[in-house]
């Protein structure tokens, strides 16, 4: 008998909270378990075998909770583990669950966007040296010339509290600058971290007028939404009681303070020892 469970949302830290945020107020109705690996974040400068590593161990404490379906609210575990775990884990672990990720609803749909025919990519270096997103958007759009610009600093800015001030200033402007002198004709712009949402205001101050800016929490949502009405199988295994629950793998006190934050209300978690974790 198949078991039910609530959906599962995953990152490596907080951002995939603003990805949360958009899929609760679409879908309330579902239950969510929410995990930050903050203990190990960030994942970004890490190798493939390890983010894969990494990644894999949290999938599968989410299927001990009952979850039938994962998200990785994340674009380093999106583009370096999930396709391996697609392909060669849930086969073998359990066929009938799914591991989704927060690239390919980006890629089917940012093309769509552009008069142009020019986007541009912000991402960290993780995610650009990746080339997931240039690969997967010309599936889609074969004809879409695409762009990358990789902002270390921006994540940083966010986690220390400096995404509002003016210290920031210097940096948005500075990638948003040398990701225009590319390509001057670059009209939409994909913010391909889910930490990146928290400085949308500073990105608008430095963007051109009218440029299109993109965050991934608007575009996953509904995706989600689509997907679980396509496959009423999946839909009918998500438990529907409106709950939340929040673990870290780090401090609870210290994830709740930052949480908050991108989740846009309060947050309370609970502290997960993965090593304690068997595989």
């Amino acid at each position: 008998m198949q078991g039910k469970g609530p959906i599962g949302v995953f990152d490596s830290g907080y951002g995939g909270l603003t990805v949360l945020k958009e899929i609760v107020q679409r879908l309330p109705q579902y239950d969510y378990i929410y995990m930050g690996d903050n203990a190990r974040a960030p994942y970004g400068p890490r190798s493939f075998e390890t983010i894969y590593h990494y990644t894999l161990e949290c999938v599968q404490w989410f299927f001990t909770q009952g979850c039938e379906l994962v998200v990785l609210a994340c674009n380093t575990a999106s583009a370096k583990a999930l396709r391996t775990i697609q392909q060669k884990d849930l086969p073998r672990i359990d066929p009938s669950r799914r591991v989704l990720g927060v690239i390919r609803p980006t890629t089917e749909v940012v093309g769509n966007y552009s008069h142009s025919g020019e986007v541009g990519i912000m991402g960290t270096v993780g995610t650009v040296q990746s080339e997931s997103y240039p690969i997967e958007i010309a599936k889609f759009f074969p004809d879409l010339k695409v762009y990358q610009e990789a902002c270390p600093m921006w994540v940083p800015l966010v986690e220390n509290d400096e995404y509002d001030k003016p210290g920031a200033d210097y940096f948005i402007r500075q990638h948003i600058n040398r990701l225009l002198e590319q390509s001057p004709r670059i009209d939409t712009l994909l913010l391909a971290c889910t930490h990146y949402p928290l400085l949308i205001d500073k990105i608008r101050q430095f963007a051109p007028q009218g440029m299109t800016i993109l965050s991934q929490g608007a575009i996953v949502a509904p995706s989600l939404e689509k997907y679980l009405a396509n496959h009423p199988e999946m839909a009918a295994k998500c438990t529907t009681g409106g709950q939340l629950q929040f673990y870290t793998t780090d401090s609870p006190a210290d994830f709740d303070n930052h949480a908050t934050r991108f989740f846009g209300k309060p947050v309370t978690s609970k502290h997960l020892d993965l090593q304690s974790f068997k595989c």
